[in-house]
């Protein structure tokens, strides 16, 4: 089941996610109310008795009434039902951490701390007791302690389901440590019940220790029904007599001699935690002799009184109860009616005392096996506390001691040692220390901004890091060779020996300009673009080059800029040629650099003056616009613009003489040599 339940989800609404626990009867997971949006526990009973018509009938009333119990100190059960014969329980999703774990890892807690246990506890119980629920499986696996201290007790419902007689059995001696005197005799049960399963919790929470242990369960249980146990005060010498009578009076072996109801119990309990006086009354919590710790009285202080059993009764009494370790028969078993014959009851008795001691000749015989062999260690790794728990108690063993370390590779919580292994031989009884993982060990990934790659690397062994070099890149804010960029980032808390990547900058980036010359305008402009280029266009006349296509770029084609640098192209407008005429009187040559231009196009006028001649004007003969010139021997003056065609006319005069009369005519051929005129003359 423990498979195929993950990820599953049970009737439409309970998302599975991980298991969380374990016991004899079902298996607990975490899941995900899709409905209410909330994380929830979901019991699931485990297949050989989800089988069983008998306990899936109980068991539909028992969760029923337990889904009732309203208690700040009480699990609380949302829902039940069963999704293709899969049985469960959704309940409250609990943080923290169950009783037996805060024993296991710190031994005697607190005795105040445990009073206050003991009271939440008995508040649970009361209001269960009060709707005729008995819990029948206290044990500190069912007190869960959450971080702010209260605790919540578990299973309500559930554990008197496991009383049906299809498993009686596995009900008595599954839960041996902390079932009562009748529980044990198979008799009907009271809330009295719960009252000693507490008491033995409140026990074995002040000493650290259980108060009855055996080599198996039938021992322990038998232990329950014949033994006294040793005051607590023995264990631990630190136990106020108040707080030891409140837990003598619970584990009281008649059940008439406990607390009359849970609420009593919590009112002496939290008479003790004020400092009033604790009144636990007259009580004999013996089945057998009293054990009595030296220089103490058998007095309470709080005025009550518990009194050994009258020695000459050890005997009968220990005979007629010792029925009640076979819970098999013990179940069927009717007590010898007083109103008998006294010459029977000798006959009864002896019956029972044989009966006891063929179990007991069987499980001695087992338990000489086990120590002459060894047991199989099993194999917990990868197992919670409580799995591994009971896994080890099955096979005979105990947990010892419970370390923390830190493993990358083991979820946190589980576990990621042990010794001895698993698979291994250990003697009967002995004890299997566990280490439990604390997951990978969280480390803060420094900052590498602008380090070299040298440095980097250093910084980051010595924060417990590995590392790897990614791609340079380019960066416009961090020099050549210097960390640009970290994943993950910094400050990060990461598992110690994950890996860091750093990127070392290469630089501003550059690119270098495609050549667009001869490109229609917008393939040029997309080709720019792509490269990551910016784009300006204008246009210029051109008889080269046709009409919409590039006639130049700047910058240049192969230079290497930044990216997003504009690149200005040049667009032919297509050409149109205009006509310029220049003219010169006499006393000098003027001369256009071209006759022939395109629309747009600027062009210069050249002249010359012969010797004692100087310029006077240049006029546009069809505007009669004047050139502003030189008055100079040699010089010239452009055009910005030539949209059509023109005259320019050219006048020289003397030096200190008036201008000549008229224009005496174009100066034809070339111009002279000593003018180093482009183009043809005119």
């Amino acid at each position: 089941m423990t498979g195929s339940m993950t990820g599953r989800l049970l009737n439409n609404r309970y998302k599975i996610s991980e298991r969380v626990g374990v016991g004899g009867m079902a298996e607990v997971y975490r899941a995900l109310d899709n409905v209410l949006g909330r994380a929830v526990a979901v019991k699931v009973m485990l297949p050989q008795y989800a089988e069983n018509d008998d306990f899936t009938v109980r068991f539909r009333q028992e969760a029923a009434a337990a889904a009732n119990l309203q208690s700040p100190y009480i699990v609380n059960v949302y829902d039940w039902g069963q999704d293709n014969g899969t049985y469960y329980i959704v309940m409250e999703f609990v943080r923290g951490s169950d009783l037996k774990n805060a024993i296991n890892q710190r031994g005697a807690i607190n005795q105040r701390k445990v009073a206050e246990i003991g009271s939440q506890v008995c508040q649970a119980l009361s209001v269960a007791h009060g709707l005729d629920i008995i819990h029948r499986d206290i044990k500190p696996q069912n007190i869960m302690v959450q971080p702010d201290g209260n605790v919540k007790v578990m299973d309500f419902g559930i554990a008197r389901a496991k009383n049906s007689t299809m498993s009686k059995t596995s009900a008595v001696l599954g839960t041996a440590h902390y079932i009562s005197p009748e529980q044990a005799q198979g008799k009907e049960l009271t809330p009295a019940s719960d009252i000693y399963s507490l008491g033995v919790v409140l026990y074995e929470s002040v000493t650290g220790k259980l108060p009855f242990d055996g080599e198996d369960a039938v021992s322990v249980a038998m232990k329950q029904v014949q033994e006294m146990p040793v005051p607590p005060s023995q264990v631990n010498p630190a136990i106020d007599a108040d707080f030891e009578a409140i837990i003598l009076k619970a584990m009281s072996k008649n059940p008439q001699e406990r607390f009359a109801t849970a609420l009593e119990m919590r009112r002496a309990l939290n008479d003790y935690l004020a400092g009033r006086t604790v009144n636990v009354g007259a009580f004999s919590p013996s089945a057998a002799t009293a054990v009595i710790g030296p220089g103490r009285s058998a007095m309470g202080s709080g005025g009550g009184a518990y009194a050994p059993a009258n020695s000459t009764s050890v005997m009968p009494k220990l005979a007629e109860e010792s029925r009640v370790v076979n819970p098999e028969t013990a179940a069927n078993y009717r007590a010898p009616s007083t109103n008998a014959p006294r010459s029977k009851r000798p006959l009864v008795i002896g019956a029972a005392v044989v009966a006891v001691l063929l179990i007991v000749a069987g499980v001695a015989w087992a338990l000489a096996q086990g120590a002459r062999d060894g047991v199989n260690v099993p194999d917990v790794a990868g197992k919670t506390l409580e799995e591994a728990t009971d896994a080890i108690q099955e096979a005979g063993l105990s947990v010892g001691s419970v370390t923390y370390a830190f493993d990358p590779n083991v979820e946190s919580g589980k576990v990621t040692k042990q010794d001895p292994k698993g698979g291994s031989k250990a003697p009967l009884n002995s004890k299997v220390n566990l280490t439990l993982s604390e997951g990978a060990e969280q480390v803060e990934v420094p900052d590498l901004s602008n380090m070299t790659a040298d440095e980097a690397q250093r910084a980051l062994k010595a924060a417990g890091l590995k590392f790897t070099a990614g791609a340079a890149e380019h960066s416009s804010d961090v020099p050549q060779g210097k960390v640009a960029r970290q994943s993950p980032e910094k400050g990060s808390q990461v598992p110690a020996g994950s890996n860091v990547t750093y990127y070392l900058s290469a630089g501003e980036e550059t690119l270098k300009v495609p050549d667009v010359t001869g490109m229609s305008e917008s393939q040029a402009k997309v080709t720019l673009e792509n490269a990551g280029f910016k784009v300006e266009i204008e246009q210029a006349a051109s008889s080269d080059v046709p009409k919409g296509s590039v006639i130049r770029q700047t910058p240049s084609a192969g230079s290497s800029v930044k990216s997003g640098t504009t690149v200005l192209i040049t667009v032919s407008a297509g050409s149109e040629s205009h006509t310029v005429k220049v003219s010169a009187g006499s006393g000098g040559t003027a001369w256009a650099s071209s006759e022939m231009v395109s629309d747009g196009e600027s062009v210069t006028v050249y002249y010359k003056a012969d010797s004692g001649y100087m310029i006077s004007q240049a006029v546009n003969t069809a505007t009669g616009n004047k050139f502003q010139v030189s008055d100079n021997e040699e010089g010239s003056f452009t055009i910005p613009k030539v949209t059509s065609s023109m005259n320019i006319s050219v006048t020289f005069v003397k030096k200190g003489g008036n201008a000549p009369s008229g224009n005496q005519g174009a100066r034809g051929g070339n111009p002279p040599a000593a003018a180093t005129a482009p183009g043809n003359g005119a």
